[in-house]
């Protein structure tokens, strides 16, 4: 590749999982299904708690809003790469990276600061259940996803407009399937410093903060759960968290392998496969951790698909 000062560049090729063309067919057939399967258990999920006025509480407005931000999240990714993959092309346009890398920043950013916002709902409901009601209200419980929304879009927001200012190589390869942030200040041309900064800053305030406060949530819960004189009482309370505490070690255990594999390793191949593990699979398993994990939930999915509840 030839370095340049070339800020009209047109469009940039996705390497995703470049090696194996007679894998391709198996490949898409694989992303294909998992997407499918996101898309169709995190709207069961939604449907479920919108129909049933038993769900219709904090803890079950959350998983709804989680549910909605999975599906929106994997879309910004996924659907480009099947047709990159069925058209044998590998190219995304300038234009259409900026757009890709904004709505998968933001939808990340959604997954983390909600899966914060349910550990604190846990939290609430554990160790503070006489003041709960009080707190927990709908107009609450909806500035939270606002304030969510909102921090999250000014992150997208602010790297994304940093981005703008790079100016680009000719030929830019991108060794995932998709645009992502850290790979594409790498291949900028011009100086980078300001917006290494700044994204890593970003992830440390932003990302430290929802596991540090999702760390103090469940070390408050635990604290309580052991102050609970009945063996049953223990296990009720430490089953009303268990589903998320799946959903948020599955999150945050895939985006710290993908880091420490693209710092090991700077093969596509690799690369891609361990991105692809908390854009595409936590996604899709989230719907089973909650719908497996939970009576009220399976009651729910049950009434929608015509299954007599018993």
């Amino acid at each position: 590749m030839k370095p340049g000062n070339d800020t009209q560049i047109s469009e940039f090729f996705l390497l995703g999982f470049s090696e194996g063309p007679e894998l391709q067919p198996l490949i898409f057939g694989l992303f294909l299904s998992m997407y499918l399967i996101t898309v169709f258990g995190n709207l069961l999920i939604i449907l479920a708690i919108s129909s049933d006025s038993h769900l219709h509480t904090p803890m079950y407005f959350f998983l709804a809003n989680l549910s909605f931000v999975d599906i929106c999240f994997t879309s910004t990714t996924v659907p480009k790469m099947l047709v990159n993959i069925q058209t044998q092309r590998k190219v995304i346009t300038y234009a259409g990276c900026i757009t890709q890398m904004y709505f998968f920043l933001l939808f990340a950013g959604l997954d983390n600061f909600l899966l914060a916002v349910m550990a604190y709902d846990r939290f609430m409901a554990i160790c503070h259940p006489l003041h709960y009601a009080i707190i927990m209200k709908p107009t609450y419980c909806g500035l939270l996803v606002l304030v969510s929304w909102m921090v999250s879009t000014l992150n997208s927001l602010l790297q994304t407009s940093m981005l703008l200012r790079l100016s680009f190589c000719i030929e830019v390869e991108i060794p995932h399937f998709f645009c992502e942030l850290n790979q594409m200040i790498q291949l900028a041309c011009s100086d980078t410093f300001l917006n290494d900064m700044v994204m890593h800053f970003a992830a440390g305030l932003l990302g430290g903060a929802s596991l540090a406060g999702i760390l103090y949530s469940y070390y408050k819960i635990v604290s309580s759960i052991r102050g609970i004189s009945s063996a049953q009482g223990k296990y009720k309370a430490f089953y009303t968290c268990a589903s998320h505490l799946s959903v948020v070690s599955l999150f945050y255990c895939t985006v710290l392998g993908v880091y420490l594999s693209s710092a090991a390793t700077q093969s596509s191949w690799s690369s891609a496969t361990a991105s692809g593990m908390y854009t595409v699979v936590t996604p899709m398993l989230n719907p089973f951790i909650y719908s497996l994990r939970n009576k009220d939930m399976k009651k729910a999915l049950k009434r929608i698909i015509g299954v007599p509840v018993m």
